[in-house]
Formats: structure tokens, sequence, C-alpha cells
């Protein structure tokens, strides 16, 4: 990255508090081989050759009031253009899912639907997730500032909020990969916290 790079991973930060916690694999698109430097265009043709996509995930969130991070653990699903569906089977179930505009969580049996368009911190947060599974670039760079390093094989996509407001929530988001396939999700709190979302591949 260059000097022109946003901090790369500050000691810490987790998960905004609204926080949608929707990241997840994308589908296997074979081995990676290429070596070579990759360029942002050419990650955002590779996500967006992906239709589907189901992975399993465990979330850690570290919180400077806690001397061990909470865990959670589930499953996620994409489905192109923009399906997000994060389902929290530990400690207890939760479900968050984004349709278009609507966010809809699921949780002790009741129900919640919400405009992401209301609350502009959240609808970013979204975005930075459906953007990067979709491979838009024009998404992202709506919301953030995007930097890459790596290549094919082992890949670190980094956003940084543009937005005044959601830089004052989340300072900056990392995403980590190889070829068309998500591994890490790590967003900084701009107070210290921070989540990191490992993803794991279902076996079809």
């Amino acid at each position: 990255m260059t000097s022109g790079r946003v901090q790369k991973i500050r000691s810490h930060s987790l998960w905004c508090a609204a926080a949608v916690a929707m990241g997840l694999g994308a589908a296997t698109v074979g081995a990676a081989e290429t070596t070579g430097p990759w360029t942002v265009a050419q990650l955002m043709q590779a996500l967006s050759a992906v239709e589907k996509s189901r992975a399993r995930f465990v979330e850690r969130k570290y919180l400077q009031v806690l001397t061990s991070p909470l865990e959670s653990s589930g499953t996620l699903s994409y489905v192109a253009p923009g399906q997000l569906e994060k389902r929290t089977l530990k400690p207890k179930p939760e479900v968050w899912i984004v349709r278009g505009d609507r966010l809809t969580i699921e949780t002790g049996g009741r129900r919640r639907e919400l405009g992401l368009s209301d609350y502009p911190v959240l609808q970013a947060f979204v975005e930075s997730l459906r953007g990067t599974l979709g491979g838009d670039i024009a998404a992202l760079e709506r919301f953030y500032k995007v930097e890459l390093e790596g290549n094919e094989a082992r890949w670190q996509l980094y956003l940084a909020p543009l937005d005044r407001k959601m830089n004052r929530v989340i300072s900056l988001i990392r995403i980590a990969g190889s070829a068309a396939r998500l591994s890490l999700v790590e967003v900084q709190e701009a107070k210290g916290d921070r989540t990191v979302m490992k993803i794991y591949e279902e076996a079809s």
C-alpha cells in the first residue's frame, strides 16, 4: 500500500454497534495461481462472476471494556445482485437479511424491518460487503476510498469511509481473500474496538 493508504489495521477496533455483521465467502473459483500484483479491476471482475455462495463464519468482537472477545458463529449467504443473509446460530439465534434497500432482523421470535437509506452509516457498512461481493467498484467508491494490496492468491482490500459521520464510527474496513473467495472481514471502530470475522467456505 502507498503512503496515502489508510492506517493499516490499527491495533484495535471492531464492528460498529449497529453494524450489520454481514460478510461471506464467495463461491470457489478454482485455485489461485497468479503471484504478480492484482488490480482492483481484476478483483472486481472475479467477484462479479460469482452468482451465489454460502459459508460458515466465526466472529470475534474485541471490546476495550472486556478482557476476552465476544464470539458468535453461524452461516452467511449471498445471492447476486445484492441479497445478503447472516444467520447467527450461537450464542443465540438471530437472522439479518438485506434485500435491496431493506434490512430485516429476526430475533427472539420478533421481526423488524428497516430502510437502509434511513440509516446512512448502516447503509455504507452494508454496501462495503455488498459492493465487494458483487464486484461493484462504483458502489464501493460512493462510500469509501478503496485500496488493494497483494495478488490473486492472497489479497487485502482496504476501505476508508469518506463520510465524516461514518468515520466517527468506523475508521477502516479490511477485507481479505483469495481469488473470488472472501476469508476475513475486519472492522475497526474509531473508538478502538474491532470485530474480526473469519469465513469458511461450506462444502457443497
